[in-house]
């Protein structure tokens, strides 16, 4: 699905043409065909968004809570009534399979609306303490940056919570997967969002995106990405003491505890990390496993893997789709290489693409043994359907070995819960997950070290948006 006006701009409320005339072409990464080109902004083009949305503040920001939440319930209602839109531009854009964009992509959206929504709705957004009276309000002009890889789990995480808090804001989706974020833009305008609330703009980041961290009228960046990236967002948003809140790379620890069933644990584990073809920053990509269990565990590894099915992202049977890009897949490929090179046992996949496709940016699911964190593998996020299985001789090596990496985005552990949890307090992630939980859209979301800083999701993503105000003397 191909949305209008992806040559155009959503500025104070309506869409206009671009002051910068470069384009790129959008790729469908399944087919290499150019479906679409999209506008590609300039800092001009962001400052023109930038100054709509701080001309919009003082009107939004003291509109009742009440008013804002239900505004925000219209956006859902409009997203809900597009949702197989939203599903099918996925599709195209990132080459998620049909079932996969409907199921998680679009869903993703969907979810964190209605948990952030739920959130508002229980908020004391004033109290007094003693005397003081304690007021949660809007931060002000906000720069959302978000990544191609969960384009509206992101798009929703920022802009529903910050929509809510009384900021105004302006947009850089992925110029990689522009589709879905054109489409919710739209969505925002059918809504009735007033105008210069909600903008949006296309572009690279070092265009559009280093100009959204540096103007002095924006007050808040939030920002989805790389660690490099991010960690240069923050650097040019020092200058203006500007809040930044960065949820960046990962590279999740799996714990499989020798009591937990390991044929069970490992094949979930697979699934967790090949979905959405790996191409997601808290997937658990180094699996833990004792060191007597660990052939067990390659055995089982390689059963799960090679029962992905690649193919059409248009066939509902397919379960796994191609990396997003030529890039990615490069990226992916020497990686893998590397951890050949360096001593890995090769267990299933492989260099090259799967053994039938011969275009399209699918790659075979990979699973590695024998691994140690000196590898390259071990260090560095892949983001593509790579597994990493690590050998441990007791709980604290595992727990050292979990801990031993610049990220701390998750972590999960597989085994009784009671075991399970007094190593969960151990480890240095955002956010631990048991025995591969259901998601939950109102636990804290966020890293540790350079995977960030601040947390997303219901009521902590609101939080991230607000200032909060004492005024003395109130009950004076």
């Amino acid at each position: 699905m191909i949305p209008a006006n992806l040559l155009k701009f959503y500025i104070n409320g309506q869409w206009v043409d671009p002051l910068s005339k470069n384009r790129m072409g959008v790729e469908n990464p399944a087919t290499e065909e150019i479906v679409a080109e999209v506008a590609m902004g300039s800092a001009e083009d962001a400052d023109r968004a930038i100054l709509a949305a701080r001309a919009a503040f003082d009107g939004w920001t003291y509109t009742p809570v009440k008013d804002r939440i239900a505004l925000m319930k219209r956006v859902l209602e409009v997203y809900n009534d597009r949702y197989e839109d939203f599903a099918q531009a996925m599709s195209v854009e990132m080459g998620a399979p049909i079932t996969w964009a409907r199921g998680a992509q679009a869903w993703a959206g969907q979810v964190h609306m209605e948990a952030t929504i739920k959130a508002a709705e229980e908020m004391v957004w004033e109290y007094n303490r003693g005397t003081t009276r304690i007021i949660y309000e809007g931060i002000g002009v906000c720069s959302l940056i978000t990544p191609w890889n969960w384009p509206m789990n992101q798009i929703a995480c920022k802009v529903a919570p910050a929509l809510i808090a009384g900021c105004t804001m302006v947009l850089k989706p992925s110029e990689i997967a522009p589709l879905s974020g054109t489409l919710f833009a739209q969505v925002c305008h059918d809504a009735g969002v007033p105008a210069g609330v909600f903008n949006l703009v296309n572009g690279a980041g070092p265009e559009v995106g280093a100009r959204m961290s540096t103007h002095p009228e924006v007050d808040m960046v939030s920002f989805t990405g790389s660690t490099r990236a991010g960690t240069q967002i923050a650097a040019v948003a020092a200058a203006t003491a500007k809040r930044v809140a960065q949820e960046m790379g990962g590279k999740s620890p799996n714990i499989i505890l020798p009591s937990a069933n390991i044929a069970e644990a490992v094949a979930a584990g697979v699934t967790a990390v090949m979905s959405n073809t790996g191409q997601s920053c808290d997937a658990p990509t180094r699996m833990l496993v004792h060191r007597s269990q660990q052939a067990e565990a390659l055995a089982a590894a390689k059963a799960a893997a090679e029962a992905i099915v690649i193919g059409d992202p248009r066939d509902a049977a397919t379960t796994m789709g191609p990396l997003v890009s030529k890039m990615q897949f490069d990226k992916v490929q020497k990686l893998i290489q590397a951890g050949i090179d360096e001593g890995a046992t090769l267990v299933t996949g492989g260099v090259g693409r799967p053994v039938g496709v011969n275009r399209g940016w699918f790659v075979r699911p990979t699973v590695f043994g024998d691994v140690v964190n000196s590898m390259t593998i071990s260090k560095e996020e892949i983001f593509g359907p790579v597994l990493a299985i690590q050998p441990y001789d007791s709980i604290e090596d595992a727990i050292a070995q979990a801990n031993d990496t610049i990220y701390g985005l998750a972590a999960f552990i597989s085994g009784p819960v009671d075991e399970a949890i007094p190593v969960a307090r151990r480890l240095r992630a955002g956010t631990v997950n048991l025995n591969y939980p259901d998601w939950d859209t109102a636990a804290p979301f966020g890293g540790y070290k350079q995977s960030g800083n601040g947390r997303e999701y219901a009521d902590w993503g609101i939080h991230d948006f607000c200032e909060v105000k004492g005024i003395v003397g109130y009950g004076a």
